[in-house]
């Protein structure tokens, strides 16, 4: 019989999804078949499976660790919000339309159907499957129309084990006041907990154990000290790129201005592994610096807004100045439209009827239309001579003379360029992960130098340390023991 594990933690950002990868690395090396799943995750980076669907990043990194290919049923649920009260709504790898929180309150059922059906086709395939929480199972106002946390693990009988981060202050606390929040079925599936980003001298934990035991019952499974090779891991939510640190001394500058409704920015983490390259995050209010060589605008979930948004950090000031010097821009998705002449939204796609005039260094103009087709692709980039792979995530269709320039092509042009090539944007995600293709594009700011790097051995390679980590400072054993006894 398949067994089932979940991850939870005391809140978001405690180490859930990179926990859940380690585990799935550990459990792997260890000969198990093993599967990640999330019920609901929310979250503008996706990925795009092999059937065409998509799913949180997150997920796909899981995959990754497990040494197979994610499908749609590791995130039955996704939703990307669009505006603050509005998201996109994924089930099953396809977009359903927009909702709003009413929208999971009448529909829960519905959803957890759907959610339980993923979960019993990967148990079928594996010998265990990992689960990842969201957020916190103590936000009570939001758990009767749960399907994320203690929702599922009460509908599935799963048991749980809970995630404290030491870096971010209060960990007691925080894992006893969750205990306090939580029914009596729901503090019983927790079976016990784990301290995360310990630094320095762990025994100086040793008190706060019995505290803890004392008052939840559950079990210590370990105190997993801060693991610097994470931060070549893919990172998922937009909140570690505030406590981002650009390296100023590095040679090739690049600035990535932080939109209000950044998506995808893991397009960018093959370039922040280049150890000449410095990726600068532009916080709203600052200015881009003018020793930029680079503009990326990254992808975003609402291109009109996230205009206004750019344009009113002046951003559109600067962009003009960094062209002026000769400073190259690549848009990326919603980026790409921005670089155009005009985006229109006769539909209301983004919430309503708009359209805007876009920064206009690119001839073309893009409509927005309800059709969305993900899929991962291979493309050609003619002024580089190279091949790279990724996957198309958009919803509009660009055109206008710029576009008979391509900066990546297929069977359609995936993209457009100036004609002196100083600006360019681009319809792929996922770009940069390809050594070689990485490696060209750079060679521009290099003097010509090709220089190749192996960022998806990196990525392996963390994936590794943390699972030895993990082995070594966790009580694995003791984990699998409670997914056995229920």
């Amino acid at each position: 019989m398949s067994l089932g594990l979940m991850l939870q933690g005391t809140g978001s950002d405690v180490g859930k999804s990179i926990l859940v990868a380690g585990l799935c690395r550990a459990l792997s090396k260890r000969g198990m078949i093993v599967r990640p799943f999330k019920p609901q995750n929310m979250s503008n980076n996706a990925a795009v499976t092999e059937e065409g669907g998509e799913i949180g990043r997150a997920q796909a990194l899981q995959a990754l660790a497990c040494g197979i290919e994610p499908t749609i049923h590791m995130n039955p649920v996704l939703l990307k919000p669009q505006s603050d009260v509005g998201a996109q709504i994924i089930v099953h790898g396809k977009m359903i339309g927009l909702g709003t929180a009413s929208y999971y309150l009448e529909n829960k059922s519905e959803l957890l159907t759907k959610v339980i059906e993923s979960y019993e086709h990967l148990k079928k395939q594996a010998d265990i499957v990992i689960i990842e929480g969201a957020g916190s199972p103590a936000e009570v106002n939001l758990r009767a129309g749960d399907i994320a946390n203690m929702g599922f693990a009460e509908a599935t009988n799963t048991p749980v084990i809970l995630i404290g981060d030491i870096d971010r202050g209060g960990v007691i606390a925080s894992i006893i006041g969750t205990h306090k929040l939580l029914s009596k079925s729901e503090q019983e599936l927790i079976q016990g907990y784990i301290i995360n980003k310990f630094r320095g001298d762990i025994s100086l934990f040793d008190a706060a154990h019995d505290t803890i035991i004392k008052h939840t019952g559950w079990k210590n499974c370990g105190v997993l000290p801060f693991v610097p090779e994470v931060k070549k891991l893919p990172a998922e939510d937009a909140v570690v790129l505030d406590h981002f640190v650009s390296n100023s001394h590095q040679k090739i500058t690049i600035a990535v201005p932080m939109l209000s409704r950044i998506a995808n920015f893991d397009d960018l983490d093959p370039l922040i592994q280049e150890s000449d390259v410095d990726v600068n995050f532009i916080s709203p209010g600052k200015p881009i610096p003018a020793s930029t060589h680079l503009i990326i605008i990254p992808g975003t979930k609402a291109t009109l807004a996230d205009l206004g948004f750019l344009k009113k950090q002046g951003w559109d000031i600067d962009i003009a100045a960094h062209i002026r010097r000769k400073g190259n821009v690549l848009g990326i998705c919603g980026g790409y439209q921005m670089l155009g002449k005009k985006i229109s939204d006769p539909e209301g796609i983004e919430g309503k009827d708009d359209h805007q005039e876009a920064l206009g260094y690119l001839n073309i103009e893009t409509i927005m239309q309800n059709e969305k087709t993900p899929r991962k692709t291979t493309a050609y980039a003619p002024h580089l001579n190279c091949e790279t792979e990724g996957y198309e995530i958009h919803i509009g269709k660009t055109t206008g003379p710029d576009t008979v320039r391509p900066f990546l092509e297929n069977d359609k042009n995936l993209g457009a360029m100036s004609e002196n090539g100083q600006i360019a944007g681009v319809y792929l995600h996922g770009l940069f992960v390809n050594d070689k293709f990485r490696a060209k594009f750079l060679s521009q700011f290099r003097n010509g130098k090709y220089q190749e790097t192996a960022y998806s051995q990196e990525v392996e390679n963390a994936l590794d340390t943390l699972a030895e980590k993990m082995e070594y400072h966790l009580d694995i054993d003791a984990m699998l023991a409670f997914a056995k006894s229920t």
